[in-house]
């Protein structure tokens, strides 16, 4: 039986982070999460780490959609926050953006891992970007770096 399972470190691994502006206070620190494990955990070069900013979530499928046709990415990190609020924005912007995100990643076979926070309100997304919940962004790196390398053992 053959097992394919991947690892974290990916040393010369070129990855992308796009992120949104909006929300940048809890961004930010999922940004910090993102780098952190990416260089700590994935031994990535700070060299090979690139960071997009883009106004909001709904623009992060089509950031992301470029850094996959430019050929010059092994991944890519997509982070943002969307608070619900009293209208239906919140399923609006959070559902396109999930949904073109993950067709990126289908269309281009390059890892897209979602870090973007869908939360209730704000006291969830900042537990989620650091505090009780742990980072998410962190966590979106990490599963772009393992699917880099499940991708990678997949090829070979």
């Amino acid at each position: 039986m053959n097992v394919i399972e991947g690892a974290l470190a990916a040393p010369n691994a070129s990855i992308a982070i796009a992120i949104a502006r909006f929300n940048h206070f809890i961004n930010d620190s999922l940004l910090d999460g993102a780098i952190d494990a990416l260089q700590r955990i994935g031994q990535v070069k700070d060299e090979n780490i690139t960071v997009i900013w883009v106004p909001g979530a709904y623009e992060l499928p089509l950031a992301v959609s470029a850094l996959a046709d430019s050929k010059q990415y092994d991944a890519a990190v997509a982070l943002g926050t969307v608070i619900r609020g009293g209208t239906a924005h919140f399923e609006f912007i959070a559902g396109e953006c999930s949904a073109g995100l993950s067709l990126v990643a289908a269309r281009t076979t390059m890892p897209v891992a979602f870090g973007v926070l869908t939360t209730e309100s704000l006291e969830q997304a900042i537990e989620r970007a650091g505090a009780k919940a742990g980072n998410k962004g962190s966590e979106a790196a990490l599963a772009a770096l393992e699917m880099f390398n499940v991708l990678q053992a997949i090829k070979a």
